[in-house]
């Protein structure tokens, strides 16, 4: 069984014994309009008032590449084994957050993807009415959101981290270890990183943590439908 991380789309694959290996494009110039350049938007992506009710944040916008208006994009998941769901989305949700006072004002826009493919350990997209590298650069910071329901379909044994995240986690024996906060990547298999309630050496509430390598001798049964993950683990481990 495997694991996609992605800041939500990677995903993980869990193995029945043996640990898992991690898991987790040009468009005719178009006429501007004159104040969505000085604001750096580009025709065709639009603001928008929310985002989808699914959307996960995949990645962020971090350079221009090349000149014809493409961006790059640092994959929150490892390009090919999660972060896929940037380059299969054919629209993007992007975020920004501006200081306003003391609070953060956060900018929403919807945008087209014309074409993304993997370049290196990026992602690099045209997004729809961007044509030169001044309006790339505009999108530099930008957080990029696709919808959950755009995300690759994966293999009966391969899961989203984003899917794991909130599952409550128990052992053989019904004893409850906690709540999947997280999920960490060593090199060799994703990492499920459960937090439980308890009490410090002077009786006061803190939060535990607990380690459990997502492979098979340790992880029996991942159930999506009940929220529950069954572990060979016991409680003191």
């Amino acid at each position: 069984m495997s694991v996609r991380d992605s800041g939500g789309s990677g995903r993980a694959k869990m193995a029945s014994r043996a640990p898992a290996s991690f898991g987790a494009f040009a468009r005719k110039p178009v006429e501007r309009n004159a104040a969505h350049a000085a604001a750096g938007q580009a025709s065709g992506i639009e603001s928008v008032e929310a985002l989808p009710d699914d959307a996960v944040e995949v990645g962020a916008i971090v350079d221009a590449y090349g000149l014809k208006g493409w961006v790059k994009v640092a994959a929150h998941a490892s390009v090919g084994q999660g972060g896929q769901a940037l380059t299969s989305a054919k629209r993007w949700w992007l975020v920004k957050e501006h200081a306003k006072g003391r609070d953060k004002e956060r900018e929403l826009r919807s945008a087209p993807v014309e074409a993304a493919k993997v370049h290196s350990d990026s992602v690099v997209a045209q997004l729809s009415g961007a044509t030169d590298r001044d309006q790339a650069l505009a999108l530099k910071g930008w957080r990029v959101h696709v919808r959950r329901s755009d995300f690759p379909t994966l293999a009966a044994d391969e899961f989203y981290w984003v899917d794991l995240i909130g599952l409550e986690v128990v052992n053989e024996s019904g004893v409850a270890l906690g709540v999947v906060a997280d999920l960490l990547d060593n090199g060799a298999h994703s990492v499920l990183r459960i937090e439980y309630s308890t009490q410090s050496k002077e009786g006061q509430p803190v939060t535990g943590e607990r380690l459990i390598p997502f492979v098979g001798v340790y992880v029996k049964t991942v159930d999506q439908a009940a929220k529950r993950i069954v572990v060979d683990w016991e409680a003191d481990y």
